[in-house]
């Protein structure tokens, strides 16, 4: 079990999603950056689906109240173990009363604490994320409790992975939405002739897009997304649905974020730039 002492910005639990109940209008949620979790997971021996934490911006404070091994993934926050550095992607075993901090967000967004076996917090309609509708938690508080079964037998097998990291990749890689083709071509060229700045309007559900674009009077009936879904408004705006965004719109659905490219997306914070790249 690990106690979150102080909770940072916004500490959620995360797994790989809710799937199976989108027809009844529930996100899939799970983790944001995929990419980093499965690494973290693999160099843990879990399973992908294992759930893990997920520190947004700020880090919280942990103390382990049992052995287990831990790996960090995703932004760089300074992290420290017992006032020690400690880096990302490296397989760390805990003694019981060790503390976890964080400092100084250096490159990404989101960083994701893993332990052996993964988090094993109550299960709501087969996941773990938190989702507020849903399971009524949004996020850790301070003094809160969450379970993890360690196998003392584990023996990590790899200590440590060197990666490429995408916290610095500012290209978007989308595929067409299904109302692509209503856009204009003057609309086209904005869209992949330019730089675009994220907007301090941006969190699970959606990253919003400072800029704008030409506008439309494109009307249609509302219509199934998608994590990914790149919505316009009629006022131009460029609205990207992330994992917990609704499972419904009525905006043009005009392009769709590749896997990797939500990823890249869940590490940009407000002012960041980001373009957009048609494969």
């Amino acid at each position: 079990m690990l106690k979150v002492l102080k909770s940072g910005f916004y500490t959620t639990v995360q797994d790989s999603g809710r799937f199976h109940y989108r027809n009844k209008g529930v996100p899939v949620s799970g983790v944001m950056d995929e990419i980093s979790v499965f690494k973290v997971n693999s160099l843990l021996e879990n399973e992908v689906t294992a759930a893990v934490l997920e520190i947004t911006m700020t880090g919280p404070t942990i103390m382990f109240e049992e052995e287990t091994y831990m790996a960090l993934g995703g932004a760089e926050m300074s992290a420290t173990l017992n006032n020690l550095p400690i880096q990302n992607y490296k397989v760390y075993q805990i003694e019981v009363g060790d503390i976890l901090s964080f400092g100084r967000l250096d490159k990404g967004f989101r960083s994701y604490l893993g332990v052996k076996g993964g988090l094993t917090s109550k299960e709501v309609l087969g996941s773990r994320s938190f989702y507020r509708p849903i399971t009524k938690e949004n996020r850790l508080r301070d003094n809160d409790v969450v379970p993890f079964t360690y196998n003392k037998l584990f023996q990590p097998k790899i200590s440590e992975i060197k990666v490429d990291s995408f916290l610095d990749n500012t290209i978007l890689e989308l595929s067409k939405g299904p109302e692509f083709d209503l856009l204009n071509d003057r609309q086209l060229e904005e869209i992949f002739s330019k730089s675009f700045t994220v907007s301090h309007e941006n969190n699970r559900m959606a990253y919003q897009i400072k800029e704008t674009i030409s506008t439309h009077e494109i009307s249609m009936l509302t219509s199934a997304t998608l994590p990914g879904t790149v919505q316009l408004t009629p006022a131009g705006k460029l609205i990207v649905l992330m994992k917990d965004g609704q499972t419904t719109g009525g905006y043009p659905r005009v392009l769709q974020l590749m896997d990797k490219a939500i990823c890249i997306l869940a590490q940009k914070r407000g002012g960041d730039m980001v373009s957009f790249k048609l494969v």
